[in-house]
Protein backbone atom coordinates (compact mmCIF):
# COMPACT_ATOMS: atom_id res chain seq x y z
CA UNK A 1 0.00 0.00 0.00
CA UNK A 2 1.68 3.54 -0.82
CA UNK A 3 2.32 5.73 1.97
CA UNK A 4 -0.80 8.02 2.52
CA UNK A 5 0.99 10.83 3.86
CA UNK A 6 2.98 10.83 0.17
CA UNK A 7 -0.69 11.25 -1.56
CA UNK A 8 -1.87 14.78 -2.29
CA UNK A 9 -4.77 16.88 -3.05
CA UNK A 10 -3.61 17.19 -6.62
CA UNK A 11 -3.56 12.85 -6.86
CA UNK A 12 -7.35 13.05 -5.20
CA UNK A 13 -8.05 15.60 -7.90
CA UNK A 14 -7.12 12.97 -10.94
CA UNK A 15 -9.88 10.43 -9.63
CA UNK A 16 -12.46 12.07 -7.97
CA UNK A 17 -14.16 15.20 -9.71
CA UNK A 18 -17.35 15.14 -7.65
CA UNK A 19 -19.16 13.22 -5.18
CA UNK A 20 -19.20 13.52 -1.28
CA UNK A 21 -15.96 13.84 0.77
CA UNK A 22 -15.70 13.41 4.52
CA UNK A 23 -12.86 14.61 6.89
CA UNK A 24 -11.33 13.64 10.33
CA UNK A 25 -10.04 15.69 13.18
CA UNK A 26 -8.08 12.41 14.61
CA UNK A 27 -7.82 12.88 18.22
CA UNK A 28 -7.08 9.90 21.27
CA UNK A 29 -10.51 11.06 22.56
CA UNK A 30 -12.28 12.44 19.73
CA UNK A 31 -12.70 12.28 16.31
CA UNK A 32 -14.32 15.60 14.82
CA UNK A 33 -16.03 14.96 11.49
CA UNK A 34 -16.59 17.46 8.57
CA UNK A 35 -18.60 16.85 5.44
CA UNK A 36 -18.17 18.51 1.72
CA UNK A 37 -19.47 18.23 -1.87
CA UNK A 38 -16.32 18.07 -3.90
CA UNK A 39 -18.04 19.94 -6.89
CA UNK A 40 -18.81 23.41 -4.25
CA UNK A 41 -15.98 22.85 -2.32
CA UNK A 42 -17.18 24.30 1.03
CA UNK A 43 -16.54 22.37 3.96
CA UNK A 44 -19.66 21.94 7.22
CA UNK A 45 -19.07 20.32 10.54
CA UNK A 46 -20.92 16.86 10.76
CA UNK A 47 -20.15 15.81 13.97
CA UNK A 48 -17.51 14.63 16.62
CA UNK A 49 -17.59 11.03 17.57
CA UNK A 50 -16.29 10.95 21.61
CA UNK A 51 -15.30 7.74 21.65
CA UNK A 52 -11.57 6.83 22.38
CA UNK A 53 -12.22 2.74 22.14
CA UNK A 54 -11.50 1.57 18.30
CA UNK A 55 -14.00 -0.76 17.73
CA UNK A 56 -17.16 1.65 18.85
CA UNK A 57 -14.92 4.39 16.85
CA UNK A 58 -15.07 2.87 13.57
CA UNK A 59 -19.08 1.40 13.65
CA UNK A 60 -19.95 5.10 14.25
CA UNK A 61 -17.52 5.81 11.14
CA UNK A 62 -19.27 2.95 9.10
CA UNK A 63 -22.74 4.79 9.90
CA UNK A 64 -21.34 7.77 8.69
CA UNK A 65 -19.76 6.45 5.40
CA UNK A 66 -22.86 4.39 4.82
CA UNK A 67 -25.41 7.33 5.37
CA UNK A 68 -23.24 9.83 3.43
CA UNK A 69 -21.32 7.81 0.83
CA UNK A 70 -18.02 9.52 0.26
CA UNK A 71 -15.62 9.31 -2.47
CA UNK A 72 -12.96 10.50 -0.53
CA UNK A 73 -11.84 11.07 3.20
CA UNK A 74 -9.65 13.47 4.20
CA UNK A 75 -7.57 12.96 7.96
CA UNK A 76 -5.89 15.70 9.15
CA UNK A 77 -2.03 15.27 9.89
CA UNK A 78 -0.97 16.38 13.62
CA UNK A 79 2.67 17.72 13.23
CA UNK A 80 4.79 20.06 14.88
CA UNK A 81 5.12 23.51 14.27
CA UNK A 82 8.16 23.29 12.20
CA UNK A 83 6.51 19.99 10.52
CA UNK A 84 8.72 17.70 12.79
CA UNK A 85 6.61 14.09 13.26
CA UNK A 86 5.57 13.10 16.47
CA UNK A 87 3.46 10.28 18.35
CA UNK A 88 0.35 11.45 17.14
CA UNK A 89 1.27 11.89 13.57
CA UNK A 90 2.03 8.17 13.65
CA UNK A 91 -1.21 7.47 15.12
CA UNK A 92 -3.03 9.61 12.66
CA UNK A 93 -1.42 7.80 9.71
CA UNK A 94 -2.67 4.68 10.97
CA UNK A 95 -5.80 5.78 11.11
CA UNK A 96 -5.96 6.67 7.84
CA UNK A 97 -4.90 3.31 6.97
CA UNK A 98 -7.48 1.92 8.60
CA UNK A 99 -10.18 3.68 7.13
CA UNK A 100 -8.57 2.59 3.87
CA UNK A 101 -8.20 -0.67 4.66
CA UNK A 102 -11.81 -1.19 6.18
CA UNK A 103 -14.18 0.95 4.06
CA UNK A 104 -11.84 1.07 0.22
CA UNK A 105 -12.54 5.09 -0.02
CA UNK A 106 -9.16 6.34 -1.11
CA UNK A 107 -7.89 8.65 1.96
CA UNK A 108 -6.09 11.84 1.78
CA UNK A 109 -3.91 13.28 4.50
CA UNK A 110 -3.92 16.84 5.00
CA UNK A 111 -1.74 19.31 7.49
CA UNK A 112 -3.53 20.58 10.18
CA UNK A 113 -1.16 22.67 11.77
CA UNK A 114 -3.05 25.47 14.02
CA UNK A 115 -6.59 24.12 13.07
CA UNK A 116 -7.26 23.25 16.69
CA UNK A 117 -6.78 27.24 17.41
CA UNK A 118 -8.54 28.34 14.35
CA UNK A 119 -11.47 26.64 15.13
CA UNK A 120 -11.63 27.90 18.84
CA UNK A 121 -11.34 31.38 17.76
CA UNK A 122 -13.91 30.74 15.12
CA UNK A 123 -16.46 29.68 18.19
CA UNK A 124 -15.38 32.42 20.55
CA UNK A 125 -16.11 34.92 17.44
CA UNK A 126 -19.96 33.66 17.28
CA UNK A 127 -19.79 33.89 21.17
CA UNK A 128 -19.35 30.17 22.03
CA UNK A 129 -16.49 30.15 24.79
CA UNK A 130 -14.99 28.38 27.27
CA UNK A 131 -16.62 24.57 28.04
CA UNK A 132 -19.30 25.26 25.15
CA UNK A 133 -16.51 25.13 23.04
CA UNK A 134 -15.79 21.18 23.41
CA UNK A 135 -18.50 19.15 21.65
CA UNK A 136 -18.14 21.54 18.63
CA UNK A 137 -14.26 22.34 18.30
CA UNK A 138 -12.94 18.72 16.86
CA UNK A 139 -15.51 18.53 14.21
CA UNK A 140 -14.95 22.67 13.44
CA UNK A 141 -10.98 21.51 13.55
CA UNK A 142 -12.43 18.97 10.81
CA UNK A 143 -14.21 21.34 8.89
CA UNK A 144 -11.11 23.56 8.66
CA UNK A 145 -9.34 20.36 7.57
CA UNK A 146 -11.75 19.98 4.74
CA UNK A 147 -11.44 23.86 3.80
CA UNK A 148 -7.64 23.69 3.47
CA UNK A 149 -7.92 20.47 1.36
CA UNK A 150 -10.59 21.94 -1.19
CA UNK A 151 -8.87 25.26 -1.31
CA UNK A 152 -5.10 23.57 -2.16
CA UNK A 153 -7.30 21.22 -4.65
CA UNK A 154 -8.81 23.68 -6.32
CA UNK A 155 -5.67 25.94 -6.71
CA UNK A 156 -4.21 22.83 -8.23
CA UNK A 157 -6.37 21.89 -10.63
Amino acid sequence: MPDLTEKTASDAINTISSGTVLAFDFGMRRVGVAIGEYELRLAHPLTTIDQAVTKPRFEKIAELIREWQPVLLVVGLSVHADGAEHEITRLCQRFARRLEGRFGIPVVMEDERYTTVIARLTLEEVGITGRKQRPMLDQIAAQHILQTFFDSSYAAS
